[in-house]
């Protein structure tokens, strides 16, 4: 992460965007307002790490459910590689592309990679108005699970 990019924290309006979730599909976050969103973002689509991370937070997406919440995968790749990759894995929630302008909403964000080129490994947790309540930033090799996120939505209720 360079010096001048951290992090949104706590209490911060989350940035509003638009990014495809297909070729012919776009999820805009305002329109998922009036219920809690989980936006992780993650380095890249076939990395181990990342496909480990996103087939845990797959298989326990009942458990988000529970409290309502919508799951937002995001990364770099395009949309292509994203639907191989969601096929590949089964994935059941959406994977975004931040394509193109590349990594501009891990930039709004302040979890972008500028040297690497791609997005860090972080989660966010959004309140049902759009606010950041909880986020977390891993370090790029190891997989953050999902335990701080469920906490996080706990606290929501």
């Amino acid at each position: 992460m360079s010096d001048d990019e951290t992090p949104l924290n706590a209490g911060t309006a989350a940035p509003d965007f638009t990014l495809p979730s297909a070729p012919d599909q776009e999820v805009k976050l305002s329109n998922l307002a009036g219920k809690p969103v989980i936006l992780a973002f993650y380095p890249a689509d076939w990395s181990p790490v990342c496909g480990d991370q996103m087939a845990l937070y797959n298989e326990i997406l009942p458990e988000f459910e529970k409290y309502g919440a919508q799951l937002c995968g995001i990364s770099v790749d395009g949309v292509w590689c994203h639907r191989a990759f969601s096929q590949a894995r089964h994935l059941q929630f959406p994977l975004l592309a931040d394509f193109e302008p590349k990594g501009a909403v891990a930039r709004r964000y302040g979890v972008y990679r500028k040297d690497d080129g791609i997005a860090e490994r972080a989660l966010f947790v959004l309140d049902s108005d759009g606010v950041i309540r909880w986020s977390h930033v891993s370090p790029i090799h190891i997989n953050p699970g999902a335990d701080g996120i469920l906490s996080a939505l706990e606290r929501l209720h």
